[in-house]
């Protein structure tokens, strides 16, 4: 766990609106996933500064257990050109919290990581928090994910 400074940067990718309340985010996020690598979608994103993949979280109405909106894509040079049925965004940067999961992707190692992030005692902003799917995280059975938290 450490603090980090991330400086801005722009995204583009597909995305969903979803909710943690009733375990929505636990179905529509591997459902978007599926979309994404599926679809190949990866090679439809102009402008990429590498192939590492983002799952970000932003537009959040108010923390995480209210509605809040999920891109998975790729971090872009520029927003000039968006495929159709994508999104383009555009992130501030700031301080962020860093946290590794490690483990099976396929055994919730993301959302049990995520479950103790929720309980710990930090003071978030709710702004963009999100995953870093790189080299270390080819492996699905023996991963390494890096989380990053929006922090004020």
């Amino acid at each position: 766990m450490q603090n980090v400074q991330i400086k801005p940067f722009k995204i583009i990718g597909i995305s969903i609106r979803t909710t943690n309340e009733n375990g929505e985010a636990s179905l529509k996020i591997p459902e978007l996933w599926n979309r994404f690598m599926q679809e190949n979608l990866i090679h439809l994103i102009p402008n990429k500064i590498d192939n590492t993949i983002y799952s970000l979280y932003t537009e959040y109405e108010a923390d995480h257990t209210k509605p809040y909106t999920t891109i998975i894509g790729c971090k872009v040079n520029s927003l000039e050109i968006v495929p159709k049925g994508m999104v383009g965004k555009s992130f501030e940067g700031g301080n962020y919290y860093k946290t590794t999961a490690k483990g099976d992707l396929t055994n919730g190692l993301i959302i049990n990581h995520w479950s103790k992030i929720w309980a710990m005692d930090i003071e978030r902003k709710f702004t963009a928090d999100f995953e870093v799917y790189g080299k270390n995280a080819q492996n699905p059975k023996n991963a390494e994910v890096d989380i990053l938290v929006a922090i004020k």
